[in-house]
């Protein structure tokens, strides 16, 4: 298995798995810390519903057979006995079809054994939902106060409340519990999602929805005390890997909305077992410093997309060629950016290739490092405004080892930016990313360079041309059909770019931060005007287009989009104005003219030919 410069404990935990084998996946991702928080007893329940929904022949035989377009479709409907009676029925029904049943003999299994999609969930409309929140007010154009009010509406729409069976019995489900509704992101994704969460709760706190927000913070650090860290959203089959790792912005965008300095407080033992987790578990090393990698470590492919693994995983001769490119598809998941070219390493070392050239385990993230920084800094404030001196200098002096590998490691003064780097072939990966200014998000950087900083950005987003996307600025400038690569256009990495540029505070990245926050606001404006839908991603190349690519179809909803939208409009309303509708008449009136002369010019040009 490659394991690049993995420490020992992270080994450790991989050998153990894989001695111990799929069904025992979730104890090893248990968290390893001297700190008290004690996981609940019942995790068999969990490990249960495992048997079915994260491993073994049942969950391949159903995938494989391709009943649904979708393959999370089967992994997130309910079961209708016990998870050991289905699999008795499944061992009874296999050996009766001579273990080669027909694609119809499957679904008839299916559809005796299952549920319809969604039985885990009731629409739930927030209790602390407000017609009219505060950030209306600071929108000036009537257009855009209306877009406002709609966003807002979508809240009820995506407001989701567990009905009481999940917690009597939750080995019939792949549901995770928790005790609080959530704001899903919308279409496909019908459960809570981590790094999305950080983005949906901002616009919660926008809207001044702070019951449901703290709710959602809540469900979250009761998940890390059950399982040592958040997974990659709320179902079992997640369970195998996180997301970056947000919780402490979360809980601190609560704090400072709500100066509710005691829930900081009270956060305090989950936060900092959640950051040891990343530090125990995803470290490695790079140029003489710790710094930390995305890495799933269970064996397999992933569930909710089992067949487009197994079709991937063709390419590969062996089962160990198999594991590890299913390993570096589930690493690149727990990154959020699943998939993109920015995981491709090739022969030659470089970016060209496709899926089968994945090596998410051998790059060090910028944002990843970048955010655990930032949740450094965070759980020392919180321990300074608790009064314990002690643990906020630990804190800060883990902040401050993380900032020296940032600079050591990925910045790059040559080029301008912050790279990922290449443990492979022990390189910098010189190719445009947003997250290569993530450090200005997260303030992971020397605030006495401020001025040089700033000039070397701005001058490598310039090289870059990165400012003459009409849909805003692209993923990356790969072309290769994976939907986090171009042209696609990400919300929240629009948010990384803009609120980093603004936080570097110059004249000139302020200037451009505003310049990229309203041609967002305004591009997915007209998106929602043509289509009255927000989604997922967008498109660079069209002012106004949504994306496409990836292993699914464009998702509409859409939680983090709104959120980012509903954050803008509040920062930047007052100054946002659209073209009157009388100008887009006039525009329209004067195109469609000049349209029928050109047609007329042509007739007169092709008649005198024919002539």
């Amino acid at each position: 298995m490659f394991l690049p410069n993995t420490q020992p404990l992270r080994l450790s935990v991989l050998l153990l798995l894989f001695i111990c084998c799929a069904p025992t996946t979730i104890y090893a991702r248990t968290f390893l810390s001297h700190n008290s928080i004690q996981k609940r007893d019942n995790y068999q329940n969990e490990t249960e519903a495992c048997e079915i929904y994260c491993h073994g022949e049942l969950l391949h035989t159903v995938q494989m057979a391709h009943l649904f377009a979708d393959s999370k479709t089967f992994v997130d409907m309910k079961l209708k006995k016990t998870p050991q009676e289905t699999m008795n029925d499944f061992t009874e029904f296999m050996t009766s079809k001579n273990n080669e049943p027909t694609r119809d003999e499957i679904r008839e299994f299916v559809d005796l054994h299952f549920d319809d999609l969604g039985k885990e969930f009731v629409p739930w409309t927030p209790v602390d939902w407000k017609d009219h929140p505060a950030f209306l007010d600071n929108i000036n154009d009537p257009d855009l106060k209306q877009w406002g009010t709609d966003l807002n509406l979508i809240w009820k729409d995506l407001g989701r409340k567990m009905i009481d069976d999940v917690h009597k019995n939750p080995h019939f489900y792949s549901i995770i519990p928790v005790n609080n509704p959530v704001i899903v992101p919308g279409g496909r994704f019908i459960e809570f999602y981590y790094w999305d969460s950080y983005w949906i709760i901002r616009g919660l706190l926008y809207s001044q929805m702070y019951d449901t927000a703290r709710g959602m913070l809540e469900n979250f650090m009761s998940i890390v005390q059950r399982f040592g860290f958040i997974p990659n959203g709320g179902r079992i089959y997640y369970a195998q890997r996180s997301q970056p790792p947000l919780l402490a912005a979360m809980i601190k965008s609560y704090v400072d909305f709500t100066n509710d300095t005691s829930f900081g407080t009270k956060a305090l033992e989950v936060l900092e077992h959640e950051f040891e987790y990343w530090m125990n578990n995803h470290t490695t090393q790079a140029k003489g410093h710790n710094v930390c990698t995305y890495g799933g470590i269970s064996p397999g492919p992933r569930p909710e997309s089992y067949r487009e693994d197994i079709e991937t995983s063709m390419a590969f001769k062996t089962e160990e060629e198999k594991q590890e490119h299913y390993a570096e598809l589930k690493a690149g998941a727990e990154s959020g950016m699943d998939f993109s070219s920015r995981w491709f390493i090739n022969d030659k070392g470089e970016q060209d290739g496709d899926l089968t050239n994945l090596k998410t385990r051998a790059i060090v993230p910028v944002e990843l490092n970048a955010i655990l920084h930032w949740s450094a800094k965070i759980i020392a404030e919180f321990h300074r405004n608790a009064g314990n001196a002690t643990k906020a200098e630990e804190y800060e002096n883990k902040a401050a080892n993380i900032l020296k590998a940032i600079e050591a490691v990925h910045w790059s003064e040559e080029v301008g930016a912050w790279l990922d780097y290449d443990l492979t072939n022990n390189k910098h990966r010189n190719y445009f990313v947003p997250t290569n200014l993530a450090p200005l998000w997260t303030m992971s950087y020397d605030k006495n360079s401020t001025e040089h900083i700033s000039k070397l950005v701005l001058d490598y987003i310039e090289k870059l041309e990165l400012d003459k996307y009409p849909g805003g600025v692209p993923n990356t400038l790969y072309r290769t059909g994976e939907q986090w690569d171009f042209p696609n256009v990400w919300p929240p990495m629009q948010y990384l770019l803009i609120k980093g540029l603004e936080n570097l505070g110059t004249n000139e990245s302020k200037e451009l931060s505003t310049r990229w926050a309203h041609r967002w606001v305004k591009s997915n404006f007209q998106a929602y005007r043509e289509t009255q839908a927000m989604f997922e991603k967008y498109d660079a190349e069209r002012f106004g287009g949504h994306g496409g690519g990836g292993e699914y179809e464009v998702q509409k909803g859409f939680g983090w989009t709104n959120g980012v939208i509903i954050e803008f409009l509040n920062q930047y309303g007052k100054d946002i104005t659209l073209p009157s509708k009388e100008d887009n008449g006039a525009n329209l009136k004067m195109w469609s003219l000049m349209g029928i002369a050109a047609i007329a010019l042509v007739a007169v040009i092709v008649g005198r030919v024919m002539w």
